[in-house]
């Protein structure tokens, strides 16, 4: 693909998950012309099953709700999907240009949908786990963990937190810092003590599992955990890079700063899923404003005429 004076598509999406994939199927029924750019990594490619999606009793799959996306978006012949990552960006005048190891591509606006990068404890076979039996979401999986053994994984606030509302769904918790120490308050320690939920301070050295289930956790001290299931509370990165190069604006976590409209303050450029959001890390979310994004971009590109403007 090669820049050329007129843009190569009306827009381009960056990632692949739900939002991107809620956004290019909107921009499809807008009638606009969308490049959508999935490296194949990120939250919905591993195990999880959704619960919380409306219309799926028994839940659906993370993969086969993106497979399922992907199927959608081959009935629109203007909408492309190209298995590439995006590594850098440049707006010049009215046009952007994304760039990669598939060369350049062209737009008039860009909806920037890559996600995060979460921080799971790592042993070997780790990824075969997550969504099996190591989760990150309470709301997404909280629920299944009644009357199971649950270990957090975190040596914060958050995680002592995360731990005492897993209790409080009926789970037998303990919390492991995953660190040499835990950086708790003393008003949090007093809460797990009251709730009886104990605090471990060590880090996992490696597992006792197999077919992505978890049986025990080894420490580096010599202890050896049973358990159900392991939650990480251990924060995320949100992958920010293209944004960057564009002078997105960022809040003090990296996170993307939009409007209702997930329009941020470059114009033409707008964002949308887990890299808009601290606390909206849910597929229902992602959906949510990929097409909130989609709307957006598509009134950006009208002319004023169609806009309603008198000018």
């Amino acid at each position: 693909m090669r820049a050329t004076a007129d843009p190569d598509v009306d827009v381009i999406v960056v990632g692949g998950g739900p939002a991107g994939l809620s956004a290019s199927l909107f921009l499809a029924r807008f009638l606009r012309t969308v490049l959508l750019f999935d490296s194949g990594q990120g939250r919905s490619t591993f195990h999880q099953v959704n619960h919380n999606y409306l219309g799926f009793p028994g839940g659906i799959p993370a993969q086969e709700l993106r497979e399922r996306g992907l199927e959608q978006l081959r009935e629109y012949d203007h909408v492309r999907v190209a298995d590439n990552k995006v590594l850098a960006a440049r707006q010049d005048g009215e046009v952007f240009t994304v760039s990669g190891q598939f060369g350049e591509c062209t737009s008039r606006a860009v909806i920037l949908c890559m996600g995060v990068r979460d921080h799971y404890p790592h042993f070997q076979g780790w990824e075969d786990y997550v969504g099996r039996s190591m989760f990150w979401c309470i709301t997404c999986d909280g629920y299944a963990m009644r009357n199971r053994r649950v270990v957090v994984a975190g040596s914060t606030n958050d995680a002592a937190t995360e731990a005492l509302q897993l209790a409080r769904l009926g789970a037998d918790v303990t919390l492991l810092t995953n660190s040499a120490a835990a950086d708790l308050d003393g008003v949090v320690r007093n809460r797990l003590q009251r709730a009886e939920v104990g605090t471990i301070e060590d880090k996992i050295a490696t597992v006792e599992g197999d077919d992505g289930m978890l049986r025990a956790l080894l420490t580096n001290g010599g202890r050896r955990i049973e358990l159900d299931a392991l939650f990480s509370v251990q924060g995320a990165t949100p992958i920010a890079d293209v944004a960057e190069d564009l002078g997105v604006e960022r809040n003090a976590e990296g996170y993307l700063v939009v409007d209702a409209d997930q329009k941020t303050r470059v114009p033409g450029v707008y964002a949308a899923g887990d890299l808009t959001r601290h606390h909206s890390h849910l597929v229902t979310a992602a959906v949510h404003e990929g097409a909130q994004a989609a709307a957006g971009a598509n009134f950006f590109l009208y002319p004023p005429d169609l806009q309603g403007r008198l000018d």
